[in-house]
């Protein structure tokens, strides 16, 4: 198998998991949002009133980094072959 097909292989499916990842996590907290609250609140001691900024801002960190390291090199490499 060549390596550029290896790497390419590689970002394929760490792009699917990572995605797959993302949608549950943005579903968890659309559908079961107060629930969750209440647990990170208990757990990290963060107010609740702050954690829709939390979670707002963890998403959108995580949908930066799948895009810059996982998609990115897939496009790159499937250029490339």
């Amino acid at each position: 198998m060549d390596s550029i097909q290896l790497a390419t292989t590689f970002f394929g499916w760490c792009s699917v998991v990572n995605v797959g990842v993302y949608l549950l996590t943005a579903l968890v907290l659309m559908f079961f949002r107060e629930p969750v609250k209440k647990l990170h609140s208990k757990i990290a001691a963060v107010p609740s009133g702050q954690l829709d900024e939390l979670y707002f801002s963890y998403l959108a960190n995580f949908k930066i980094a799948i895009l810059i390291l996982n998609l990115t090199p897939y496009i790159a490499l499937k250029l490339m072959a």
